[in-house]
C-alpha cells in the first residue's frame, strides 16, 4: 500500500490543482479564508520538488529571440515534427503549466518529465501558454526551454520543438524524451 504524503494530497499535481481552483472561490458569508488563500507567504514544502535555490525569474527577453546555441538540444527533424502534428505519431503525455508559477513549474514538470521516463514515453507535450503581455513571451514560455539545457533535465529530454498551430503554437512545446541508457 502506497503512503500519501503528510498533506493529504497524493502528488503534487493534486496539490497545485487544488490550490489553484481554491484561490478563485470566494468563502461563505461570515466564514474565515483558508491559510492557504491567504496574503501570507506560503512555507515551502520538503516533500516536493521546486526550483533550485539559486533559479531568479527570468529577464525579459525581445520577442522572437530563441535561447542561445549552447542551450539547444537536438531538435526535432523536420518529418517527426509533421508526423506528431497530424497525429501519426502520438503525444503519449501531456501537462499544462498555466497559471503557474515559475518554483511551482519547475517541480511539476520535473517530476512530469521522470515519470515520462521511467515509463519510457517517447514523445510528450508541454503546454507553457503563450504570457499575458503584449508583445512579450511569457515567463515560462522563455524559462522552459532554458531548464531543458540544466543537467537535471538533460538526462531526461533529447530535443525539443515549438508545437503545431492545432497542439497549441508557440505556448506549448514537443518534447522527445531521452531512451534510457541513451548518452548525452
Amino acid at each position: 500500500m502506497r503512503k500519501k504524503p503528510q498533506d493529504g494530497f497524493a502528488t503534487l499535481e493534486d496539490r497545485i490543482l487544488w490550490e489553484t481552483v481554491a484561490k478563485t472561490a470566494r468563502p461563505l458569508k461570515g466564514k474565515a479564508k483558508p491559510a492557504f488563500l491567504s496574503d501570507e507567504p506560503e512555507q515551502k514544502s520538503s516533500t516536493y520538488p521546486s526550483a533550485p535555490e539559486n533559479a531568479k525569474p527570468i529577464a525579459a527577453v525581445p520577442a522572437g529571440t530563441k535561447p542561445p546555441p549552447a542551450h539547444r538540444l537536438h531538435p526535432i527533424d523536420r518529418p517527426t515534427h509533421k508526423k506528431i502534428a497530424r497525429g501519426r505519431v502520438v503525444i503519449e503525455a501531456r501537462i499544462d503549466l498555466h497559471g503557474l508559477t515559475q518554483g511551482e513549474a519547475y517541480g511539476l514538470l520535473l517530476g512530469f518529465l521522470q515519470r515520462a521516463h521511467l515509463r519510457k514515453l517517447r514523445y510528450v507535450l508541454v503546454i507553457t501558454g503563450k504570457g499575458s503581455s503584449l508583445g512579450s513571451d511569457g515567463v515560462l514560455r522563455q524559462a522552459v526551454p532554458l531548464w531543458f539545457a540544466t543537467p537535471s533535465f538533460r538526462i531526461l529530454v533529447n530535443g525539443y520543438e515549438d508545437a503545431a498551430r492545432n497542439h497549441g503554437g508557440s505556448g506549448a512545446i514537443y518534447v522527445r524524451m531521452r531512451r534510457q541508457g541513451e548518452a548525452l
